[in-house]
């Protein structure tokens, strides 16, 4: 059978993909001046974004230029408002709003480490480019930086997490590698009797522990600090959660976390994989092969991962009712199972 994917048929398109990363920076830079926010509800002319800025009037004619020629931004008259997406997604304040998961993380955690991609695939990094979490996370700054950022993009994943899954007989999760608890915060909401165990490093359970507070399920939410390939896990649980942890670990140790997971489950428990994952054919989704793609320019011994390998790594363990589905469409996928009665 050939391919479903339409290759490229002109140098406009190939251009299209290497001039990328100017769109990604044009968004970034929106972001770290608020800009969506300054637009919100209303339509202004560049005049008017500028006094609202920190932009002169030449800047923020080329910005929102730039932003409109990519969609995030409309010409409305002799002035501009935001795109419907960017009204709901990257204005501050917004329900759904994770502005800041892309300011943050993406812009000023993920995005510089790509720069180092050419020596990651050829095996050409210096030790200290290659790092672990648990390295990358010693330094306070950076784990609160990268924690807070993924919150935001996590809570709305949870939730819907919480309505794939059905979680009502489970008294005690196991959220491995679970950072600050956006999911194990949604998924407590959604169970009123669920508590949570978040096994993760110490600096993250800090930052974690405050927004646990925040949602005042300190008494149902508990962290265990520690490393998830080194240090001891509770001794059992109804449910285990590993969100994007294959593909933050080295990939020869997946198999040994999901046998991990099926020793400290109780009978019946459900196991719960959430994380990039590419079709059989590698053919994409494009998101998840990118996501997987940026991880190996600090991981080199990161691993591409299908939905298929994850299944076939439960069914090793001894899971069943093995399910797959997609969790944000085109990027991620939750595959889950449960340990025998």
């Amino acid at each position: 059978m050939g391919s479903t994917v339409r290759s490229l048929e002109s140098a406009e398109e190939i251009s299209d993909i290497a001039f990328g990363f100017m769109g990604s920076k044009a968004l970034f830079s929106a972001l770290h001046v608020d800009l969506f926010s300054v637009l919100s509800e209303k339509t202004l002319s560049p005049k008017d974004v500028a006094e609202k800025s920190a932009l002169d009037l030449d800047r923020a004619t080329t910005l929102l230029t730039a932003l409109t020629s990519l969609g995030l931004v409309r010409r409305d008259g002799d002035g501009f408002a935001n795109s419907p997406a960017a009204e709901s997604f990257l204005v501050k304040g917004r329900k759904y709003d994770f502005g800041d998961y892309l300011r943050f993380q993406i812009d000023k955690q993920m995005y510089p480490f790509l720069t180092q991609l050419n020596d990651a695939l050829t095996d050409n990094l210096e030790q200290d480019q290659i790092a672990s979490y648990e390295d990358w996370f010693s330094d306070p700054e950076q784990a609160r930086l990268y924690s807070r950022s993924q919150h935001a993009g996590s809570l709305g994943p949870g939730r819907g997490l919480a309505k794939m899954v059905d979680l009502s007989s489970a008294r005690m999760l196991l959220d491995v590698g679970g950072g600050t608890g956006a999911f194990s915060i949604s998924l407590c909401k959604a169970y009123p009797q669920l508590c949570s165990t978040v096994l993760d490093f110490p600096n993250v359970a800090k930052v974690g522990e405050q927004f646990i507070a925040e949602e005042g399920l300190q008494d149902r939410i508990a962290y265990q600090p520690g490393n998830a390939l080194k240090d001891a896990w509770p001794s059992s649980a109804d449910a285990v959660l590993m969100s994007y942890l294959f593909s933050g670990v080295p990939g020869a140790e997946i198999a040994s976390l999901v046998r991990k997971a099926a020793g400290v489950l109780s009978p019946g428990g459900r196991f719960m994989v959430h994380d990039f994952m590419v079709d059989e054919n590698r053919e994409g989704p494009k998101l998840a092969a990118l996501w997987q793609l940026q991880h190996t320019a600090f991981n080199p011994e990161a691993r591409s991962i299908t939905s298929a390998y994850v299944e076939d790594l439960m069914k090793a363990a001894g899971f069943v009712d093995i399910q797959t589905g997609p969790m944000i469409p085109g990027m991620t996928t939750l595959v889950h199972g449960r340990k025998p009665s």
